[in-house]
């Protein structure tokens, strides 16, 4: 399977980009296992683990499409609003948690170009943890209509990857895939001062679909 968008059968099941390192070991113990289990019953009682571990990595990694809402600044991450804190600058902070069982691909949540993609060395407590403040992350700066915006990829204490997808210069259009924390974790956005927010906290969001700001 190449490293990039692919469909994982002829029907079009989309899954994401940067998912082959997970994948390609998984399903091929997967198929190995199912192909031996007829002539053995220790290898069919290995099938079962490793196949419902290939049937979980395939559902994690899907990748469906969306239809973008329309509106200044949109959800960049599938999960739950954690915590909508002011900072001192003025801003305001939405983080959004994302469980496993969420898509883990993140959008852009206005068009503009990417002015920096930096990547920050650090723990991996889990998400919804305090402490995960100083985990590992990559930290996002977009040149947009509303100024500068900053977006922070965290990871968690099983994602230890955060593949971006485009680099620094890249011109976005809102609600363009940009990159992918692999399993559970957390995705941070500041709202510029002024930029009242849409959301409250226990609220679902979608990636591309959910109005973060208000009018």
């Amino acid at each position: 399977m190449p490293d990039s968008q692919t469909s994982a059968s002829r029907g079009g099941v989309r899954l994401a980009r940067g998912a082959s390192p997970w994948l390609l070991p998984t399903v091929a113990t997967a198929a190995l296992s199912l192909a031996r289990a007829r002539r053995s019953g220790r290898w069919a009682a290995v099938a079962v683990p490793t196949t419902a571990l290939a049937a979980g990595m395939l559902w994690f990694f899907r990748d469906p499409e969306r239809e973008i809402t329309q509106g200044r600044v949109i959800s960049p991450a599938d999960g739950v609003v954690q915590s909508i804190m002011p900072w001192k600058d003025g801003r305001t902070r939405v983080a959004i948690f994302m469980s496993p069982l969420n898509v883990h691909v993140n959008r852009a949540p206005l068009a503009g170009t990417v002015t920096s993609v930096e990547h920050v060395p650090g723990g991996f407590v889990p998400a919804f943890n305090k402490e995960s403040e100083n985990n590992e992350r990559v930290v996002w700066h977009f040149d947009t209509e509303l100024g500068d915006i900053e977006m922070v990829q965290i990871a968690g204490a099983v994602a230890r990857r955060i593949v971006p997808y485009v680099p620094q210069g890249t011109k976005v259009e809102q609600g363009e895939r940009i990159g992918l924390i692999r399993f559970g974790s957390r995705v941070d956005i500041y709202l510029p001062e002024g930029v009242e927010v849409a959301v409250e906290v226990g609220q679902a969001t979608t990636a591309g679909v959910t109005r973060i700001d208000r009018d």
